[in-house]
């Protein structure tokens, strides 16, 4: 809350040194942050999408919560900004509780640091649907983690029916469930006495091999994680959206194309792009072009490093968010995106038990929260 008020504070404060222009009403505090992609939110909430505006690009979770939340509020800026910001809320308290499950308290509390703090965590205070999507990613693996898979499977519905990355929760909770089918079968091996589970942190070694030699029998199977199965549900309400707005229900990939000049190809085709693209200014060559490499770059080393040091849950997610973002012909948007692959947080918690590196990462991140929310809060181009 303190760096929510914080946030508020400095755009109208940055509005009067850098543009000459007071922020003289408490709603122009809020009606600075209505800028690029709301207004497309807005417009789903207030009048249902259209075939030809583009908002079928837009996933409808958060826009129909929008509608939801602004029947009470009777706007839908600050609708917007209780979804995200309540969202961003709950998306923190249940990343500490998920870090927990494997590591110390100091550990969680620095993951939460390191994403409230994240260079693009302003989009969790703003009426954007990154911390919605995120608190239900974190509440499915969270289920999952826990065993209440039912909870996982109806959670990883909504967060697919929120953003396109919420495909990424069926292989993670596929990937998920394997994990706790080999503890289950270690402790059937170990017997009834075995202190295993599922849900500690010592099956992050490498399965014995007899332990997955054949499939599994008897108590080591668990019935419960079929419940992964409901998670497409989420991406078939958005299909059939396409197709009532449309009469395709994969309109929405046209949309891309054609609104947002973006169609799928591989990593390297984006790389290209911006590095050698034309910028006719130096600001646009900044943002456009090196931020955002750089982060396409931060997003595949943690994907790497997630692989040797985290739970298979955690690397698989990061694989699918970095696959799914960077496999574009031109790259938009992607340090937005490398705000929903939580466990960079984790990484930089874990790098930040030297001070020196948690000093870095503290002053690096801050010092670009600043720079982007500045340009954001103007209607600069800020991912």
């Amino acid at each position: 809350m303190a760096i929510k008020l914080l946030l508020f504070y400095f755009g109208a404060m940055s509005y009067a040194v850098l543009w000459d222009k007071y922020v003289t009403s408490p709603h122009q505090w809020f009606e600075i942050w209505d800028q690029w992609d709301f207004g497309y939110y807005q417009k789903i909430a207030e009048f249902g999408y259209s075939g030809t505006d583009g908002s079928t690009a837009f996933y409808p979770l958060f826009p129909w919560l929008l509608r939801l939340v602004a029947y009470f509020s009777k706007s839908y800026l600050a609708a917007g900004l209780i979804v995200s910001g309540i969202a961003g809320i709950v998306a923190a308290m249940l990343l500490r509780r998920l870090v927990q499950l494997d590591y110390r308290a100091s550990v969680a509390m620095r993951s939460v640091w390191f994403f409230l703090i994240f260079p693009t965590a302003y989009f969790l205070h703003v009426g954007y649907g990154e911390g919605l999507f995120l608190a239900l990613a974190l509440a499915s693996i969270l289920a999952a983690r826990m065993e209440r898979w039912w909870l996982a499977g109806v959670f990883g519905a909504f967060c697919w029916m929120t953003r396109a990355p919420g495909a990424v929760l069926v292989p993670a909770l596929a990937v998920e469930a394997g994990q706790q089918w080999r503890v289950r079968r270690r402790s059937c091996r170990h017997g009834p006495g075995s202190r295993l589970s599922a849900t500690q942190p010592v099956d992050l070694g490498q399965p014995h091999p007899s332990a997955v030699s054949s499939f599994p029998v008897g108590p080591s199977w668990n019935w419960q994680w079929l419940w992964i199965a409901i998670v497409p549900i989420g991406f078939a309400v958005y299909l059939l959206i396409n197709r009532s707005v449309s009469g395709d229900p994969f309109a929405f990939l046209q949309t891309r194309k054609l609104s947002f000049e973006q169609s799928l190809a591989l990593p390297l085709a984006g790389i290209r792009q911006a590095m050698w693209a034309h910028y006719p200014s130096p600001g646009e060559a900044e943002m456009v072009g090196a931020q955002e490499l750089f982060f396409v770059a931060l997003g595949f080393v943690c994907t790497i490093i997630s692989w040797l040091a985290l739970r298979p849950v955690y690397a698989t997610w990061m694989t699918g968010c970095w696959i799914l973002s960077a496999s574009v012909s031109f790259f938009r948007s992607i340090p937005r995106y490398t705000l929903t692959m939580f466990p960079i947080f984790i990484l930089f918690a874990l790098l930040g038990k030297n001070r020196f590196w948690a000093g870095v990462l503290t002053v690096w991140s801050l010092l670009l929260f600043a720079l982007f929310a500045v340009l954001f809060a103007h209607g600069e181009w800020a991912f």
